[in-house]
């Protein structure tokens, strides 16, 4: 797109709407899915608790070139016998103790963690889900965030080393990662992307996972002016979505990500 068609485009909500509206409904296509790291939950669709735990696992490390985050991503489920939710749960520490997951600075210490930390809160809750659940008067998941974040952290018995691959929105976080697995988990499985496994959750009050493609393309269509990539950011993108849909914001995240993965903007 030209800068001519941009700058009309911002000048006018109507055909920024539809133009938004055509990019998210391609974008939000399986094939989307072949190449990013929601393939992974999405193969454990029909199972709940599997799909839950390689959803946080593949969000988490959802960090750096997308052809390497799935190298790592294939190596990690294999190593859980492709079977995430049970190894989780059954995985003696002798075999804690010789798994070998890693990624970035995501190291097998923090793996044993994450293990740690999930095999409680399933036997407390029997879901993730709980944890995330926004109050009637919270307009956004931003304090289930870090709800969510305390309870796993101390659930783990966490090193700050580990602490640090959960995000915090209070601290000022984006926490892209984890807005992106509230998307996969929330958001409908219709468009043959996300899983829509807590459809009991509020879309509506889901938040864009800001990262450096969706931000620059939300800049460019003068959706955002906040340089920082951080909370404060995320709340200025989510006032602007909201005005374009509602009840479904961050369905625009396929139109902001997409585009700005191919460079069209």
């Amino acid at each position: 797109m030209n800068h001519q068609n941009l700058n009309r485009l911002e000048g006018s909500s109507d055909e920024l709407l539809i133009f938004l509206n055509e990019k998210a409904s391609a974008f939000e296509h399986p094939k989307f899915a072949v190449d990013d790291p929601v393939e992974f939950p999405r193969r454990y669709a029909e199972r709940a608790w599997d799909a839950e735990v390689a959803g946080l696992f593949a969000a988490v490390w959802a960090w750096g070139q997308r052809k390497s985050i799935r190298a790592s991503l294939e190596k990690l489920f294999s190593s859980m016998d492709d079977a995430p939710g049970d190894f989780v749960l059954q995985a003696s520490d002798r075999e804690l103790a010789q798994w070998k997951p890693g990624h970035r600075t995501f190291l097998p210490e923090d793996g044993r963690v994450f293990v740690r930390g999930l095999r409680r809160l399933h036997q407390e809750h029997g879901s993730l889900a709980p944890l995330f659940q926004p109050t009637e008067t919270e307009i956004n998941y931003f304090n289930a965030l870090d709800r969510f974040r305390l309870a796993f952290l101390e659930a783990a018995e966490a090193p700050a080393r580990t602490a640090k691959h959960v995000a915090s929105p209070a601290a000022g976080s984006a926490a892209k990662r984890l807005h992106l697995y509230l998307r996969w988990m929330v958001r409908p499985a219709a468009g043959g992307v996300d899983l829509g496994i807590w459809s009991h959750l509020p879309k509506s009050k889901l938040s864009c996972p800001l990262d450096v493609h969706s931000g620059r393309v939300a800049r460019s269509l003068g959706l955002l002016q906040r340089t920082a990539t951080d909370a404060r950011a995320v709340l200025e993108l989510d006032a602007a979505l909201r005005k374009l849909d509602p009840q479904d914001p961050v369905k625009y995240d396929y139109a902001l990500f997409g585009m700005g993965v191919e460079g069209l903007l």
